[in-house]
């Protein structure tokens, strides 16, 4: 993870310090980040990774949802990294909070509106063109769609991805409109990482090289601390991940087909979510 680190300090360095919709960032423009997974699973070292947290979220964006109650009885837990948005009060007036987020990721991903009102499966039809047309040049999956912003408690930060085949070797490149560097993006690293080996293994190839576009890559400045401590540490070895090999459907992962085998990483360092 040496190439996030490197991101973390050069946006420390050389970033430009702005005033945004919710408070003052530093920050550098369209950065581009490449994981080859024979390099192991790209977690985060030098502080904890919540995986737990990573794989319930994917596996709600692949159910199709949109409700955080959902993603609390996947994760387990009375709240989420979803529960903030659900309950923002520009999102729905107070007392109406009942978990409903609106036409987010999962939403657009597996049931998009199409103008004849019938629903496009964006998921299942990539899974289906990589298994039999895998040189096409349009393997893609949209979060962005215009039409629906005002529905969504929260606009999508890592808008859409891109598959490429090569040689029995499946790559997927990602681009994020806006890149929390500190909380979001360690996250968003492991969560393309893990669809990309999950891709892979559904559809007879091999998980090869995940790629990620940052374009507002931005630090809080109440992360400036919490980043310096970070850096101040030095990184583990890679883990591996495991998938349950019997599964052979993209909707058929559940939480304990996931595994990451020989974590270790530094202490979690404690930073607020700012939405």
């Amino acid at each position: 993870m040496k190439i996030y680190n490197d991101i973390l300090k050069r946006i420390m360095d050389e970033g430009v310090d702005r005033s945004g919709r919710n408070g003052a960032t530093r920050a550098l423009f369209a950065i581009q980040m490449r994981f080859k997974m024979t390099d192991g699973f790209p977690a985060v070292t030098t502080k904890k990774l919540a995986f737990k947290a990573v794989k319930s979220e994917l596996l709600w964006f692949l159910e199709g949802s949109g409700d955080d109650n959902r993603l609390k009885v996947l994760n387990g837990s009375e709240r989420t990294i979803w529960t903030d948005n659900a309950e923002a009060p520009y999102w729905k007036p107070k007392a109406k909070f009942d978990g409903d987020l609106g036409r987010v990721y999962g939403v657009q991903w597996r049931h998009w509106r199409a103008p004849d009102g019938s629903e496009v499966d964006q998921v299942a039809r990539l899974v289906e063109k990589i298994r039999n047309t895998p040189n096409d040049r349009r393997l893609i999956v949209s979060a962005w769609n215009p039409g629906e912003l005002d529905m969504m408690a929260l606009p999508p930060c890592h808008m859409m991805f891109q598959c490429f085949v090569a040689n029995g070797k499946l790559s997927l490149h990602m681009i994020q409109r806006s890149c929390d560097m500190f909380l979001g993006v360690p996250f968003n690293i492991a969560s393309y990482s893990l669809l990309l080996q999950m891709l892979a293994q559904v559809t007879g190839t091999e998980a090869h090289e995940c790629i990620l576009t940052l374009n507002d890559a931005h630090i809080y400045h109440e992360h400036f601390d919490a980043v310096k401590e970070q850096l101040a540490r030095e990184p583990f070895p890679l883990p591996q991940l495991s998938l349950n090999p019997h599964v052979q459907t993209i909707d058929g992962f559940t939480m304990d087909d996931i595994q990451l085998v020989g974590y270790q990483s530094h202490p979690t360092i404690k930073a607020k979510m700012i939405v």
